[in-house]
C-alpha cells in the first residue's frame, strides 16, 4: 500500500483508508463482529488510517475503532482520526474550552488511550474557522498531550481555505469525488502550498459511485440516503455530495464508460481520487471485508490516463456542475 504524509502529522499513513461512520449508525445496522471482521481485513489489506467521530453511533463507531486497534500486536499500529462537535446544537458558542475538553475526554475513553492521533472539528459553523480562541484552545489541548495533531472537517470550500490558513492546523477533511470537483480549484493549491493534508470523504457519492444503484434502488429507514437527501437531518451535501439522485445515477453511467477493464467502478472513483498528490488519504467506507479489501485495491491500480481524467472533467461540467449548490 503506497503511503503519503498527512500533511503537518509528519505521519505517514496509507493512501486508501477506511471511513468509519457506517459501523457506528445511518447506514443500516453493522453488528460488532461483522465491524471488526471489516477493520482487520482493511488492516490486512495494507490501512493504516481510520476516520471516526464521536457521533457515530453515539460513540458506538470510536468505541469499536478503539477495540481493535488495541487488539494488534506490537510493532502494527493505526492512525486513527476522530472528531468533535456533533453532539450539541451546531451554534458557535458552543465550541468553547470546556465542551472541548468534556468531548475529548469522552474520546479518549471510548478509544481507550490517553492521546489521541488527530481530532477534527466536525463541520462547525463557519464563523468557528474565524475565532482565535478555539485554535488557541486546540494548541494548549496538543500541549497538554490530549492529542498529537488537530484538524477540521469542512462542508465548504471557503471553510477549507479558511482553515489551511491557520498556522497549526494539520490537515482538512472535504468532501472531493467524481460528482464533487470544487477543492480542486482553490483548496487543493492552497493545502500543497501550506503543508496541510487532505483526507478525501464522501469518496464514491454516498455508494452512487459504486455502480450500483439504479432508479428502483431502495434504502433502509435508518440510513441517511433516505432520510437525509434534501438535508432534512444534518448538511444535504454529506448524502450523494448534494448531487440530485437521478442525476447522478445519469453521470455515473457516462463515467462508467471511462472506467479501466480491470477495475469495478468503485475502484475507478478512488484511483481517480488517488491521482491527485494533494489528497493524502482517501477515506471509503466499507460494511464487509470483501469491500474493505475491494477499495484497498484500488491503490495498487496504475495510473489513470489523460483521456479518463479528461473525460470525467467532462462529465462534471455537462451534467453535475448546474445540479450542485455554488458553495460545494
Amino acid at each position: 500500500m503506497q503511503e503519503r504524509i498527512l500533511g503537518r502529522t509528519g505521519t505517514p499513513v496509507s493512501v486508501v483508508g477506511l471511513g468509519a461512520w457506517q459501523l457506528g449508525a445511518d447506514w443500516g445496522r453493522v453488528d460488532e463482529d461483522e465491524a471488526l471482521a471489516t477493520l482487520i481485513a482493511a488492516h490486512e489489506a495494507g490501512v493504516t488510517f481510520i476516520d471516526t467521530a464521536d457521533v457515530y453511533g453515539d460513540g458506538r463507531s470510536e468505541r469499536i475503532v478503539g477495540q481493535f486497534a488495541r487488539s494488534l500486536p506490537a510493532g502494527r499500529r493505526v492512525t486513527v482520526a476522530t472528531k468533535m462537535g456533533r453532539r450539541v446544537p451546531q451554534t458557535p458558542e458552543a465550541y468553547r474550552r470546556d465542551n472541548f475538553l468534556a468531548w475529548n475526554d469522552r474520546s479518549r475513553e471510548n478509544l481507550g488511550v490517553d492521546t489521541l492521533d488527530l481530532v477534527q472539528l466536525h463541520c462547525p459553523p463557519t464563523e468557528v474557522y474565524r475565532t482565535d480562541e478555539v485554535f488557541d484552545t486546540l494548541d494548549e489541548m496538543v500541549a497538554e498531550g490530549r492529542m498529537r495533531a488537530y484538524g477540521v472537517s469542512v462542508e465548504t470550500t471557503e471553510e477549507a481555505l479558511l482553515a489551511i490558513a491557520r498556522p497549526n492546523v494539520a490537515s482538512v477533511q472535504i468532501i472531493f469525488n467524481m460528482l464533487r470537483l470544487k477543492p480542486l480549484d482553490e483548496v487543493f493549491p492552497a493545502a500543497e502550498k501550506a503543508g496541510v493534508g487532505i483526507v478525501a470523504r464522501v469518496p464514491l457519492a454516498s455508494g452512487l459511485l459504486s455502480g450500483r444503484y439504479d432508479e428502483q434502488t431502495t434504502f433502509g429507514a435508518d440510513d441517511h440516503r433516505t432520510y437525509n437527501r434534501h438535508g432534512e437531518a444534518f448538511d444535504q451535501g454529506e448524502t450523494f455530495s448534494g448531487v440530485d439522485y437521478d442525476t447522478g445515477l445519469a453521470a455515473v453511467r457516462r463515467l462508467a464508460a471511462l472506467k479501466p477493464e480491470d477495475a469495478t467502478m468503485a475502484q475507478f472513483a478512488l484511483r481517480w481520487i488517488i491521482d491527485h498528490p494533494a489528497v493524502s488519504v482517501v477515506i471509503p467506507g466499507a460494511r464487509n471485508g470483501e469491500q474493505a479489501r475491494a477499495n484497498a485495491d484500488a491503490a495498487a491500480l496504475p495510473s489513470l490516463t489523460p483521456e479518463a481524467h479528461a473525460g470525467v472533467q467532462d462529465v462534471y461540467d455537462e451534467l453535475v456542475r448546474s445540479s450542485v449548490h455554488p458553495r460545494w
